[in-house]
């Protein structure tokens, strides 16, 4: 239950923060914004309530008793898991501790019971607060919740943040293109061969204007030159993938081998497309070919909108 969930997180702080020191408490990307607001001194906007907590005394190695039996919850598909300090109870209701069995290889829900009913009894009342309902879904409901389409727009043009990544993992591929890999926080786009293939990014533009567009790509020596358009309603930007650009697959890149299901890396190239125009306003963003000399157009990593602030 801890796979893509449990990360390492470094936090530096010169003079403030002891070098090398290490915080074991349980905590998320949900003390975050608590705890920068704290550091920092900044008044957060809104008064809604807060899921995360400020960490910030346990950084400056102090008590901090609220993170003695806080509890934190992870769901994905309709499947909810809670962990605390020691425990962590999965989806089926089964108890591990996580300090002795990290690896979750022994349900001790039967040797406790009383953590167990606790852990339980939090479960239901955190569903039935956020998702509405008490009870695990069934499996179809759950599966079914699971592919539903994210209908939320990638917004772009903001002049606080003026250049939006529009990476591979959050794109669309139509036609013969496909992804390097299964798993898309680590893929690109692969195997771009026809005129008839696409690759779609559904954007909502907050500020009229001219965006530089790089795009990360690689491409065989032989094969560059194709004529590529990339369009949003009624703008368009054409360009040629040059120069060619091929670099093997990196192999030291993983301390440990990689699953088949992640991509191997390699070293992306940045061709710059050069400056479209963008209205403000809801539209697909696409990405075609229009010309393809040779046999491949290229793997594509990630098309890069910068807003030209004036």
């Amino acid at each position: 239950d801890e796979g893509g969930v449990r990360s390492p997180c470094f936090i530096r702080w010169p003079q403030h923060i002891l070098a090398g020191s290490t915080m074991s408490n349980i905590s998320g990307a949900i003390d975050l914004l608590p705890t920068l607001c704290a550091m920092t001194g900044v008044p957060r906007v809104g008064d809604k309530p807060l899921d995360g907590l400020d960490i910030s005394p346990r950084l400056f190695q102090k008590e901090f008793r609220k993170l003695r039996d806080r509890m934190i919850f992870s769901t994905f598909g309709g499947n909810v898991s809670v962990r605390t300090q020691q425990y962590r109870l999965d989806n089926q209701g089964a108890l591990f501790d996580m300090v002795a069995d990290p690896g979750q290889t022994k349900n001790i829900a039967t040797e406790q019971p009383e953590a167990a009913a606790r852990l339980s009894a939090a479960v239901k009342a955190w569903r039935k607060e956020v998702l509405g309902t008490a009870a695990p879904q069934s499996d179809a409901k759950r599966k079914a919740n699971a592919n539903t389409q994210d209908d939320r727009p990638f917004t772009v043009g903001y002049a606080e943040f003026p250049r939006t990544p529009l990476p591979a993992r959050d794109g669309v591929s139509h036609g013969g293109i496909r992804r390097s890999a299964p798993a898309p926080n680590s893929s690109y786009f692969v195997n771009w061969t026809s005129k008839d293939d696409s690759i779609t990014w559904d954007i909502e533009v907050h500020t009229t204007g001219d965006y530089d567009v790089e795009i990360q790509y690689t491409c065989p020596e032989a094969d560059a030159g194709s004529l590529i358009e990339l369009s949003h309603n009624n703008n368009k930007l054409t360009g040629k993938v040059v120069p060619g650009w091929d670099p093997p697959l990196y192999t030291n890149q993983d301390t440990l081998a990689r699953n088949a299901a992640e991509s191997k890396m390699k070293e992306f190239h940045s061709l710059n497309l050069g400056t479209l125009h963008l209205d403000q306003g809801r539209g697909i963003l696409t990405l075609r070919a229009l010309e393809v000399p040779g046999k491949f157009v290229m793997d594509m990593r990630s098309v890069n909108l910068t807003l030209k602030v004036k």
